[in-house]
Formats: structure tokens, sequence, C-alpha cells
């Protein structure tokens, strides 16, 4: 009886401990920490800044289009690094990105500018995120969430799984639709634009939401192709689920050349992404996405890298597509980076798991938690597919997301744009007034009728 009573005393006294060291993790943040758990202050040589909240919602212009301007024009880079030059910078670099220099060493080179902490997100956002702090937690051997709200579960994470979930899960806005162009160039540089309508739907972001209510559902993603002709009309819907080896992902596809509806177990993992020419697979959409089961998640800790960032540039309504793709990769010199902090993990597939990428390498914006830089490993350990995020702060409307991503193949010598937009009639349109009704299967016959 005696042992007993020690035992849980023990026991007790662990969790009491746990909590209490949570509890003053919750209390840091908004203090030592960001709302959303990065480091406040600026790193020791000052070449990045204390966070000081972020871009306000009227930091600059917004055109008749919805597009935003860019609030650092007057910015001008520091130095360029390139292919001659970037073993200087070695230790602030990806090896996906050291990799492109080898590959092009004519064309690739990255301008470095100031760095400006611009990630902000709405107050509510933040207060879910104290809440989470305190109890979220991991299921399903870390493959699910429990207690989770909203985004940002775990903004002091102890794991890499953790990270990858802050990932997954982070702020996009209650509810977004985009127009947006992907294109696959030819190594010429020759390209094919398939442009997509879609739309994210958070359960936050629909009328009369109660967080009780939410279930297992993450958000609803609807992707209609509209061109080229060969493929318009065809619709793909998607419902993320939160934990989804307990509830698998759901979707469906609609073929408009032969009016049915399908279900799509495809559309997950190294399933082959939408008109992607075999360059991306269905996990390689929004950098990564879906469940994390297949991998083993290292946490190997933070660093300092040179990151794509306050992509306004890349993002201006002056550029037509051409003037983005180029052979190999884009436009270099429509770039932005700057040195910011980052988490780093590395994903390895589990024994008796399959996966095209037997490696991932993560390499995550602690102030958004986006994935910026992720290099892509085959079965034989060798760097194949080098994934770029160029981010955006969608000040306005307080969001971080991205002006587009780039996915380059090491090996084929060429890559995939997913989600550009500069020609487009209209920026991305947050908050509209979504109906959960649009998002069944049986609406999706009707969405893709041409």
């Amino acid at each position: 009886m005696k042992q007993s009573t020690l035992i849980f005393s023990s026991i007790l006294a662990s969790a009491l401990a746990i909590q209490a060291a949570h509890a003053r993790d919750v209390s840091a943040l908004g203090s030592t920490l960001t709302p959303v758990g990065a480091e406040m202050a600026g790193n020791a040589a000052g070449t990045i800044p204390a966070w000081t909240g972020g871009l306000p919602v009227d930091a600059g212009s917004v055109d008749s289009k919805g597009f935003l301007s860019d609030p650092f024009a007057d910015d001008k880079p520091l130095f360029v690094i390139t292919a001659q030059n970037y073993e200087q910078y070695q230790d602030n670099l990806a090896p996906g990105q050291i990799a492109m220099f080898k590959r092009y060493p004519d064309t690739y080179r990255m301008p470095v500018y100031p760095t400006r902490r611009s990630a902000a997100m709405p107050e509510a956002i933040y207060e879910a995120t104290r809440r989470n702090a305190a109890n979220t937690q991991l299921v399903q051997g870390g493959n699910g969430l429990a207690n989770f709200e909203k985004a940002n579960p775990f903004p002091m994470p102890q794991s890499g799984v953790e990270v990858a979930w802050n990932h997954i899960t982070r702020y996009r806005g209650g509810t977004v639709r985009r127009v947006v162009g992907q294109v696959t160039p030819q190594t010429n540089g020759s390209f094919t634009l398939v442009r997509f309508n879609e739309e994210f739907v958070f359960p936050y972001g629909l009328p009369d939401y109660d967080p009780a209510s939410q279930g297992n559902i993450l958000f609803y993603f609807k992707q209609q192709v509209t061109e080229p002709a060969r493929l318009a009309g065809n619709v793909l819907l998607v419902h993320e689920t939160i934990d989804q080896v307990k509830e698998p992902r759901m979707a469906w596809v609609y073929n408009a050349g032969q009016r049915r509806v399908r279900r799509a177990p495809q559309v997950s993992y190294d399933g082959p992404g939408t008109a992607s020419d075999g360059l991306r697979t269905s996990d390689n959409l929004d950098m990564y996405n879906g469940a994390p089961d297949r991998y083993n998640w290292e946490l190997v800790g933070k660093k300092e890298l040179y990151i794509a960032y306050n992509s306004y540039g890349l993002n201006s309504t002056d550029l037509r597509y051409s003037d983005i793709i180029q052979p190999g990769h884009i436009n270099q010199d429509l770039t932005r980076y700057e040195l910011h902090r980052v988490w780093e993990v590395v994903a390895t597939v589990k024994d008796g798991e399959r996966h095209i990428y037997a490696k991932r390498h993560f390499f995550v914006d602690e102030d958004s938690w986006q994935a910026a830089h992720i290099d892509h490993y085959d079965a034989r350990g060798s760097l194949w597919r080098v994934a770029e995020a160029h981010a955006l702060q969608y000040y306005n409307n307080q969001v971080p997301w991205y002006a587009m991503e780039t996915l380059y193949d090491l090996v084929a010598g060429r890559y995939l744009v997913m989600g550009m937009n500069n020609e487009e009639r209209t920026d991305y349109e947050f908050n509209y007034g979504a109906n959960p009704s649009d998002f069944t299967p049986a609406a999706l016959r009707q969405s893709g009728v041409r």
C-alpha cells in the first residue's frame, strides 16, 4: 500500500511539475515570446530585429483589384548571394539553396534585404493560441490533436511533429477564395498555364461558429480548373480532418468529361498533384499538408536562415507570368530574401511505411509558422526536390501567406510554380460569405459544369 501511494505521489508530483512548467511557458506569450511563440527579441548580431507587432492593417495602399502596395518599396539589397560567393553565407543557407547554386551557377542568385518582421494575426487568433498552449494535446501518437482551437496548437513546440502541426494548422484567414495559376515549365522555359478557382474555408470562418461543434474538420477546400480547355470544369473537394488517422481526409473529384463525382482516396500523401505533370505530390501543396503519420519527426532546433520574405515585388501586377518564368527557376531578380529564425525539423519515413520522399528537411518561419523551405530526398538519400515559399503578409487582413510556391526538381531540371496571381482580375478575397452547403459532394457536380 505504501509503495503504491509513493508511486502515485511521484506520478502526481511529476504531472504537477509538468503542468507548472507549461503554465510558465504560457505566461511567456506576449512578453519574451510573441503571441504565437516566436522570440520577441532580435538576435545578438542585430541582423534580425525585435518583433514589434508586425505590419499594421494600414501599412500600405490597396488598389481597386485588392492588390497590396509594397510597404518596403524603398529597401535596397544589402548584398546578393551567387554561386561565386555562397560559401561565405553557407551557415545561413539550406542544403537545397546550396544545391540550386551548384545546379544553376550562372543564373541562380539570392538578393538579400533588411529583415522586416512583418507577420501579424488578429487578436482572436492570439487568444486562441494562448488557450491552445495550455490545452492542446497530441493524440494517436502525434497524428491528431485534442482540445485544439483555430490555429497554432503548439506555440512552444517540444517535438518535430508539433512544429509540423503548427504549419498544417497555421492561420490563413477564416475564409478565402482566390484565382491562381500553376505552371510546370519545360527546360527551355516554355509553359502552359493551369488556372484554378480555389476556396479555403475554416469552420471558425463560418457563421455561428461554435468551437464545440467543429468536430474533426480542420478546413474545407475546393479547387476548380478553369483552363486549359481540356481540363476546364474538373473540381476537387476536400474535407481536411484534424486527426487523419482516426478519420482519413475525405476527397471527391468531379470529372467534367464524365459528369460524375467520385471519391478520390489518391488525393493524399504521394498521390499525384492536380495537373502537375508529375512534378509534385498531393502533400506538396501548401509546401506540406495532410497526415504526419508516415514520418518520424526530429526537432533539430532553431537556426538563422535566409528565406524568401515580404515578396511584394514578386506579387506585383506590373509583372506578366512570362516575366517570372525562366528556364531552370523563376526570375530571381524579382525575389527578396531576409535573415529570419526558423525551426529546423527532419522527417524520415517510418519503417514499414512508404513515400517517394524518404526524407524531408523542413525550415519553418518562427513568426508565422509557415514552412519557408523544404528539401526532399529520395530513397537513396540524394537531394531530389527543393521547395521554396515566397512569403507575403496580407497586412490589410492580418494574414501571413505566400505570393507563390516553387518546387525545383534537381534531377529533371524542371520545376513547378503554384499560386501566381499577377495577371488575375482580383487578389485574394478574405472573409467572404462562405456557405457550408457549397462544400458537399452533392454541390460538386453543379459547380463543375462547363
